[in-house]
């Protein structure tokens, strides 16, 4: 059976820049081995599948898979298949929905004159990291020296766990060799967390972060260029950390650079009274064209 595949880039208004992400929709009659091989033959770091939800007060529910296995959520890809949504449907006015994930139910927004979605995410939390920072390190063939002791390693989660690492300069970002597959190895409290490197350092002036993004064990790829959930981890890590100070934040993040694909996700964190954090992102996509499956 042949399947036609919507492949759209996130976090950019520019076709082959910012992050790739497959959308198939009415994939209710696929099998999870179907749409993991999909997943594997468009070579992406997420694939989004468009299915019934399971839930009534939910629109939609979306199934996100790598070319290794099924995740509970992805960033990018949701903003993917929201803006192939609202092409689908036509949309010329904002629109909200609700949008059943294995992380929850998400409240997503469509921004017709931006051409935006606007992505809830799960409230954050932290973990230390309490591991080696050389061993760490090595795996990116880093050196500890390239550190930036300023802010602390930690785990976060805003729907999926991945590392913030804090490193001193857009330099180091560009000399980072990734090792994915050993990177289980020194993560024992996540030993599948992706790691997300960043610095204050910018190559673009309205960012306020620079962020390299490497996939964690297992999921069948390397980087992510752009990286939505990791965005939210940063907006909740900047006012935890970076900047406790602050009630609320709103910023840029300039991502993809490294690879020649540039990238931008506007990134929100509220501090509440309750002590939690809530996170959402923002990002435009652009078509790149329709592929094939075979399953």
């Amino acid at each position: 059976m042949k399947l036609d595949v919507l492949c759209y880039d996130a976090f950019t208004d520019q076709a082959g820049m910012g992050n790739p992400a497959g959308v198939y929709f009415d994939a209710d009659d696929l099998t999870e081995e179907q749409m993991l091989s999909v997943a594997k033959q468009m070579g992406y770091s997420e694939c989004a599948f468009v299915v019934k939800p399971t839930v009534p007060d939910a629109d939609y529910r979306f199934r996100y898979f790598t070319p290794g296995y099924e995740v509970d959520l992805c960033g990018h890809a949701t903003v993917a298949t929201t803006i192939a949504l609202a092409k689908r449907l036509g949309l010329k006015e904002d629109k909200k929905m609700r949008v059943e994930t294995r992380a929850g139910i998400l409240d997503i927004g469509y921004n017709a004159e931006r051409n935006e979605v606007l992505m809830e995410q799960a409230n954050a939390k932290f973990d230390p990291f309490d591991g080696s920072i050389a061993d760490l390190f090595s795996k990116m063939e880093l050196t500890e020296d390239d550190y930036d002791p300023t802010y602390p390693i930690m785990y976060g989660y805003t729907g999926l766990w991945t590392v913030v690492i804090p490193v001193k300069s857009v330099a180091v970002c560009k000399r980072m060799v990734p090792h994915n597959n050993e990177f289980k190895d020194v993560l024992a409290a996540h030993p599948f967390a992706s790691l997300h490197c960043f610095c204050e350092e910018t190559i673009h002036d309205n960012c306020e972060l620079h962020a390299r993004h490497f996939s964690a064990s297992g999921m069948g790829n390397t980087e992510d260029p752009v990286t939505g959930t990791a965005s939210g981890v940063m907006g909740a890590y900047y006012i935890k950390y970076m900047h406790p100070d602050l009630q609320k934040t709103e910023f840029l993040i300039e991502q993809g650079q490294d690879m020649g694909r540039d990238g931008f996700c506007r990134t929100f964190a509220v501090k509440n009274p309750d002590g939690e954090i809530t996170v959402k992102i923002a990002g435009t996509g652009a078509y790149i064209k329709t592929r094939t499956a075979e399953v």
